[in-house]
This record gives C-alpha cells, structure tokens and sequence, in this order.
C-alpha cells in the first residue's frame, strides 16, 4: 500500500538511519515509487546519498586502525570496526568479478571479502586463516552489493586461536556465511 509523502518521508528517515547502506533501488521498492522520488525525498530531508553516508559512517566508526594487515588489503570497504568483536565491509560487485557468460560472481571474491574481513577484524600484528567452513546460499550478480559482516565468535584457551564467523547479504538476504578459526601471534615483551 502506497503511504503519502509525510508518511513515505517519516518512514524513508527511519529506514535510512537503521540501514544507511540500503541503495535508492531497495528503497524504491520497498515504498513503491520511483528512483527518481527517492531522490527527492532524500533532497527535501537533507540526507546525503548511499556513497556519502557510508563514507559519513567509516569517519564516524572506524576509531581503531586494522592491525593485521595493511587497510588497501581489505577486500572490499571497512565501513565498522570494533577490534577483536566485530566488523562491516561493502563490496561492489562490477563486470571484473563475474563470470561473463552469466554475468554471476567468482566465489573467491565473496571468500576473499569475508577472509579478509575476518582477518581484519583481529587485533594483533599477524593473522592467519588456519581453517575455514564455507557455505554459498545463493549467487550473487554483477551490480549487487554484499555486505559482511563479522563477528568474533570465540578466543581460544591459549589465546592464539579466534573463531569469526562471518555472514554476507544482499540486502537483507543471506549470500554467504562461513566460519573462520584464525591464528593470532602476539608479540609479547618479557622482562627476563
């Protein structure tokens, strides 16, 4: 059922504020108008497009740098991170990361966003993936964006291992989860 614009403007805010990853084509559909009203919705309630409110939250969450591995090795962009609980990554999926007879996605790129993000999310100087359960729920297609999003699941006894689970979407459907147990190496100072 189509809402009135106050009813459409107040919802759109909300909607926007609890996912500010969502694109204007999800929106559109989900209110059952044009890209184009979207749009001037998001004029009129002076809220900044997708690109822009994901760089808005990166500068606002991100208040520890990634220690495991250089930030241009991320697959994929960090929009959330809290070291050693959790993480977010946006993914962009272009004509180079899918196979060209389907236009479908390279599994090893949904793997390598969730890997790195796993390994990402660590806070030490090294982490490595020693093992990883996988699973594929759907294909994904060229122009759809897959956000992951991590979570650390357990730390070891001896506290060089960390299980991160990793759960990937389009939207809000399940593209890919998988479970990363990853080894950690503290450089540790011993006063002998």
């Amino acid at each position: 059922m189509k809402k009135n614009k106050k009813e459409r403007q107040l919802l759109l805010k909300e909607t926007i504020s609890d996912n500010p990853f969502i694109t204007d084509e999800e929106l559109a559909d989900k209110f059952v108008v044009s890209i184009q009203t979207i749009r001037l919705d998001r004029l009129e309630l002076s809220i900044p497009e997708l690109r822009e409110r994901i760089k808005h939250v990166a500068e606002k969450q991100l208040d520890k740098e990634v220690r495991s591995l250089p930030i241009e090795e991320v697959i994929g962009e960090i929009v959330d991170l809290v070291l050693d609980e959790s993480a977010i990554s946006i993914f962009d999926v272009k004509e180079e990361h899918v196979f060209k007879r389907n236009q479908i996605a390279r599994g090893h790129h949904l793997f390598a966003q969730a890997n790195s993000l796993a390994v990402a999310v660590i806070n030490d100087e090294l982490a490595l993936t020693a093992k990883a359960n996988i699973r594929f729920t759907r294909s994904v297609k060229v122009n759809e964006r897959i956000i992951a999003k991590a979570k650390v699941t357990s730390v070891g006894k001896e506290k060089d291992r960390t299980v991160v689970e990793v759960n990937s979407f389009v939207g809000s459907e399940l593209v890919f989860s998988g479970e990363f147990h990853m080894f950690r190496s503290s450089v540790t100072e011993e006063n002998e």
